[in-house]
């Protein structure tokens, strides 16, 4: 049996397979996902973002409990933040979800960064459709830290699930950063230390202040991921959120919007890999004292410009040549 049907079977070991070829970018992984891209689209993809420390990986650790009691199968991509200088990610999130290590019906996978700014490996939606298509009714992806960058969970979740705590200072700099703006739920984990009436009231007031295009009211959920307390509440309510989703063809809608975005962030990935040969040719011909001196005094837009004219002059010599 080929992998992509063993996949489409809920086979674990070739879900683990397919994935590390998408991480490393084998050849193979086009012809794969093009195949498993059919069977997608059936599962509910939700985001799980905060600050390192919010507990997020506990979170989810009682959250799948609960969703076991439910019936669910879930999926989970944790996602660690990949050193700059080695090269590795410690990928220590699973430790904390070791409960379902032997349950058949969820897959725990954690993913490195690898570079991505945007807290999420850039492997990662391709991963969740594989999640999608082997059969799991929910999709969790577990991402970095909060941040500027951190949006980028958007381009991949159906529901964006925010989880703060209690003196952590970061609901101030989860609005500057417009984390407020696209969070569908509010969680105040580790609600069993002070200062949780003042987070939720700081929260309710800076969510009135905030700019939203759509009817869902997003809730305020107090969860101690230590005592399991609170998990039905959220699991409930991001069941809501998906209802929403479908009833009023938001989930059509944000779909429509991930595609697009997609589809640019590939186009960019050819454009540069097709244009990064001339890039690296037009500064070699600087080196040395005189050209280096001259490259310093070069406006970057005009250079630019003259490496997009060689680029596209190359393009339209190929098509003649075709």
């Amino acid at each position: 049996m080929e992998l992509a049907e063993k996949i489409l079977n809920g086979d674990h070991r070739a879900i683990a397979r397919a994935v590390s070829l998408i991480e490393d970018r084998k050849p193979e992984h086009r012809e794969l996902m093009s195949r498993l891209y059919p069977h997608g689209g059936k599962a509910h993809i939700i985001g799980i973002t905060g600050s390192p420390g919010a507990g997020k990986s506990s979170l989810v650790n009682g959250l799948l409990g609960e969703w076991r009691r439910q019936g669910k199968k879930v999926a989970v991509i944790a996602v660690d933040p990949t050193s700059p200088f080695s090269g590795g990610a410690l990928l220590g999130d699973r430790i904390r979800m070791r409960d379902h290590e032997e349950d058949d019906d969820v897959f725990i996978r954690s993913m490195g960064t690898r570079g991505s700014l945007g807290g999420l490996s850039e492997a990662c939606q391709d991963v969740v459709r594989i999640m999608d298509a082997a059969g799991f009714d929910l999709v969790i992806v577990e991402t970095v830290g909060v941040g500027q960058s951190e949006l980028d969970i958007m381009k991949t979740a159906d529901t964006v699930v925010l989880v703060l705590y209690p003196s952590g200072g970061d609901v101030i700099q989860a609005f500057k950063a417009g984390i407020m703006e696209i969070a569908d739920l509010f969680i105040i984990n580790k609600a069993d230390l002070p200062g949780v009436e003042q987070l939720k009231g700081e929260l309710e007031d800076l969510l009135h202040i905030t700019e939203r295009t759509e009817s869902w009211e997003p809730p305020v959920i107090q969860t101690v991921s230590t005592t399991k307390k609170g998990m039905k509440q959220v699991t409930d309510k991001a069941a809501a959120h998906h209802e929403y989703l479908v009833t009023t063809d938001m989930k059509t809608e944000r779909r429509l919007s991930q595609k697009e975005q997609e589809v640019m962030r590939r186009l960019s990935e050819r454009f540069f890999q097709d244009i990064n040969p001339i890039i690296k040719q037009t500064f070699d011909q600087f080196s040395g004292g005189s050209g280096e001196a001259q490259l310093i005094e070069e406006d970057p837009y005009d250079l630019a410009e003259q490496i997009y004219m060689i680029w596209s002059q190359g393009k339209s010599r190929q098509r003649g040549e075709g």
